[in-house]
């Protein structure tokens, strides 16, 4: 039996980055550091240096998805006008790209926070994010072109039916031609429930 070495350029990269890739394949519950191990052609026990549970690995790439979400919607809204309606759109079709450029790391991130064992980093992260739709409607809000009320209610009907496209877009769920133009009609809708009464 060959014994297999320990050292790897950059076993901790090298983790994350096959992780996401058994991840988009297979999804979360196929990941097992063992596989990841033998992949890459480590020792078993040598993924547990960097990622003591299989949770902590889960943890990292939500964690990272997070922060890669927060980071591309700040882009996006940086590079749309300053008008509520221009930056809805530029934000909106940001995290809808995102989202379906990799579903199941989606999938991840929310499970992750949601679970009863989530890091508080993670927790963290996902708090960053949310906080940039909430920034959006407050400064919407501050402007007079989106309605009053609690930004956490508002936010809901601005984020809530994005999520439904992707959730619907993902499963193959879309209306026939819904895929072509169905985003803008999503956005349209959404701009037009922010508006003020």
């Amino acid at each position: 039996m060959q014994k297999r070495a320990y050292h790897h350029g950059d076993l901790r990269a090298a983790l994350l980055a096959r992780a996401s890739r058994t991840l988009r394949e297979r999804g979360q519950e196929s990941l097992s550091l063992r596989e990841l191990a033998r992949d890459l052609g480590v020792s078993p026990g040598a993924p547990r240096r960097h990622f003591t549970t299989k949770r902590a690995l889960l943890d990292t790439l939500a964690l990272d998805g997070f922060e890669r979400l927060t980071a591309t919607l700040d882009a996006a809204r940086a590079d749309a006008d300053a008008t509520f309606a221009a930056r809805l759109d530029a934000v909106a079709r940001a995290y809808v790209a995102f989202a379906l450029a990799d579903p199941a790391l989606l999938d991840l991130m929310f499970s992750a926070k949601h679970g009863p064992e989530a890091s508080g980093a993670v927790g963290a992260a996902a708090g960053r994010w949310v906080g940039r739709f909430l920034d959006l409607i407050a400064d919407g809000q501050r402007r007079g072109e989106v309605r009053a009320g609690p930004v956490e209610h508002v936010a809901l009907t601005v984020f809530a039916p994005l999520h439904g496209y992707v959730g619907l877009a993902v499963s193959g769920a879309l209306p026939p031609g819904a895929a072509d133009h169905g985003l803008d009609k999503v956005i349209a809708a959404i701009a037009r429930a922010s508006r003020p009464d």
